[in-house]
Parts: structure tokens; C-alpha cells; sequence
């Protein structure tokens, strides 16, 4: 298994201020769904950040996002280990497998791969 991309996912409904924000810091708006944005370097195009008012078909926020190549093995892999599954492995209408994980400090971690 490859791991992608990580980015973090903040919580807020100050969308247009953290656009602002980290426009400053030369990220761009990539993706906007209306409850989820990502923003992108131009120039390193995998350096992201997500801001999410709350989502759309999950019962928590996620902390982070960590992209995989193969989403199925590392959902295996973290129900084998006993680690909480916060969301079932699902296929989501906006183009994602996903599931959610707990990790050891309490944080949700939203494991993907692109459809």
C-alpha cells in the first residue's frame, strides 16, 4: 500500500476566511462542495489543506485525510488491528471509497482513494 497525499482537515464554517488565509500563504481553492474546499499549492500540488463545516454522510469531522492506492488493504489491515472504526468503508457519490479510523490519540483519520 502507497500512501498519496496526507492533508489536514480543519472544522469551521469561516470559509471565506480561511480561503483568505491561506491564500496568503499561496494555497489556491482546488475543490469546493459546499461542505467540504481543499486548497492546493500551485507549485507542489499534493501540499493541501481541507476546510469542512461538517460532513456530509459521516457522523464526525476527520482530523485528516490520508490518500491511499489501495483503500480495501488498509481497511483490512486497520479492522484486523482492532483500531475503532468511526465510519464504514463506503463508496461516497462524490467520487471517493472511504473509511474513518480512530488513531491512538483520539484523532479521526479519513483513509481514501479516488474512484
Amino acid at each position: 500500500m502507497t500512501v498519496r497525499r496526507v492533508m489536514p482537515v480543519i472544522q469551521s464554517e469561516a470559509v471565506q476566511e480561511s480561503r483568505e488565509f491561506y491564500g496568503l500563504l499561496g494555497f489556491e481553492e482546488v475543490m469546493n462542495l459546499g461542505w467540504i474546499m481543499t486548497l492546493a499549492s500551485p507549485s507542489t500540488p499534493a501540499a493541501q489543506v481541507s476546510i469542512m463545516s461538517s460532513d456530509k454522510a459521516a457522523p464526525v469531522t476527520p482530523d485528516m485525510s490520508v490518500e491511499v492506492d489501495d483503500v480495501d488493504a488498509a481497511y483490512a489491515l486497520m479492522r484486523d488491528s482492532g483500531a475503532e472504526i468511526v465510519h464504514p468503508l463506503q463508496d461516497e457519490e462524490w467520487g471517493v471509497r472511504r473509511f474513518f479510523v480512530r488513531d491512538p490519540n483520539g484523532r479521526v483519520v479519513n483513509v481514501l482513494r479516488h474512484l
